[in-house]
């Protein structure tokens, strides 16, 4: 076999043309990643994209049920799945539309749902625990190995340590109660209380405390009362066991939060999940996210504004041609102002021109819109917002005020059959009459006829 000889010079000319084309190659790699490189949406795709998201455009591309009827295990399932979906589903105590915030989340997008299996989610043996997301939520059990960074900050804040170092024989004598005599009802706990944190149960805030921590867990919820359990006795030991780094379970949180908004700023992220004092971190999340083609930069654009960075993930972008095609459904329906499409105001705001506002803790005196205002969506716009009062005993929802975005005589007319239906279908929801709406000057007006 004959040999040819290589020289030096040929051996370095070939070297820097092969590294020449790596060069080129991670360059071009670098072109579909950078940070400098970015998608662009305008709000009318950003708000399709959001509605979408949210289940309430097109669920069946989005892989969620079109309907849920009754209580059963589909039912049951079809609600589980939105959550899974979102990450969280959002508590509240206050009922005054005949139904909390989570109920109405649910009876949005699954009308002929049983109103009380809303009630009744978290139950032993259900995939869903409760703990702190942006408040206290109801979430998928695959979440809770990503809060172990949150049980753990609990541990250590200094607040929160003085509470346990204040009550440390209430906490441990809490601790083997429950673990001799087995769970126990908020209800039961022994103490007195006048409302408001301090005025709690001091065995109630501690087993607060100690859920917030990680040694107590929520078994189950009955007429919203929650009832305590050691954590080992409610959690998978699987869920309980799995190691999470903050990093990676940070960078999961945030791909979850995106896939309930669509495309969404930095701060819509973090605050899905109230995510504090951690802003290197979750630009970290949010570059690795990018590098693994799993996010992109996105800039909304506005009209004569400054666009606003934020990010959308590629099978989204990917949709936006497809929703633009797509009729919203004209129909009204109310939003509850806790509805993962509604709780970050300035995002609304951006979205849907819409100023969302909750007034529950202002003076009557004080109030613009109302008590608990639901936002009716028609379409793609919320177009109104009514304040909804319940009587169970008469068996009747009435609408106390309703208000207009805009001043167009056809557009309200609009928006006030976008009402009608929905104060229709939430009625029927929940199994009530509609009760007759009450005039400035405190008479009556009977419901409308239906055409």
């Amino acid at each position: 076999m004959a040999f040819r000889l290589i020289s030096h010079a040929s051996v370095v000319s070939a070297c820097r043309s092969r590294d020449r084309r790596l060069i080129r190659v991670r360059d071009e790699c670098r072109v579909r990643t950078s940070p400098l490189s970015q998608e662009s949406i305008d709000v009318a795709g950003a708000r399709r994209l959001a509605l979408y998201a949210a289940g309430l455009l097109k669920p069946a591309w989005n892989g969620l049920p079109r309907s849920a009827s009754g209580a059963g295990q589909r039912a049951r399932g079809a609600a589980l799945q939105l959550i899974d979906h979102f990450g969280y589903l959002q508590l509240d105590t206050v009922s005054v539309a005949g139904a909390r915030s989570h109920v109405i989340v649910l009876l949005t997008r699954f009308p002929t749902m049983d109103a009380e299996l809303g009630e009744d989610l978290l139950r032993p043996g259900e995939p869903v625990f409760e703990y702190w997301g942006h408040e206290a939520c109801w979430m998928p059990l695959d979440l809770y190995p990503h809060f172990q960074f949150r049980r753990d900050g609990f541990r250590k804040d200094p607040w929160w340590g003085k509470v346990l170092k204040d009550n440390r024989l209430l906490a441990r004598d809490l601790l083997r109660r429950i673990r001799d005599e087995g769970p126990i009802r908020s209800l039961e706990m022994d103490g007195s209380g006048k409302g408001g944190w301090w005025g709690h149960k001091p065995a109630k805030r501690v087993a607060v405390m100690l859920w917030s921590m990680g040694e107590l867990a929520i078994l189950e919820r009955s007429s919203f009362q929650r009832t305590f359990d050691l954590t080992e006795r409610v959690i998978p030991e699987r869920w309980r066991s799995a190691k999470l780094e903050p990093k990676d379970a940070i960078r999961g949180l945030l791909l979850r939060a995106l896939d309930g908004h669509g495309w969404a700023q930095t701060g819509t992220l973090s605050n899905t999940w109230r995510l504090r004092n951690r802003r290197e971190q979750i630009q970290n999340a949010l570059d690795e996210l990018q590098e693994m083609n799993a996010v992109v930069r996105c800039d909304l654009h506005r009209e004569s504004e400054r666009p606003i960075a934020g990010w959308i993930q590629p099978k989204h972008l990917e949709l936006l041609d497809r929703l633009k095609r797509v009729r919203p459904d004209p129909r009204g329906r109310f939003l509850s102002p806790f509805d993962p499409l509604l709780w970050d105001r300035r995002r609304v705001a951006v979205l849907f021109g819409f100023e969302q506002v909750l007034e529950i803790f202002k003076p009557a005196p004080e109030r613009v819109y109302g008590y608990f205002c639901l936002p009716v969506l028609s379409g793609e716009n919320l177009v109104a917002r009514v304040d909804l009062k319940a009587d169970r005993k008469a068996g009747t929802v009435r609408a106390l005020s309703r208000h207009f975005e805009s001043r167009d005589r056809a557009r309200r007319a609009e928006a006030r059959n976008a009402i009608e239906q929905a104060m229709g279908v939430h009625a029927g929801s929940l199994g009530l009459a509609q009760g007759s709406r009450r005039r400035p000057n405190g008479k009556s007006r009977p419901p409308p006829i239906p055409a």
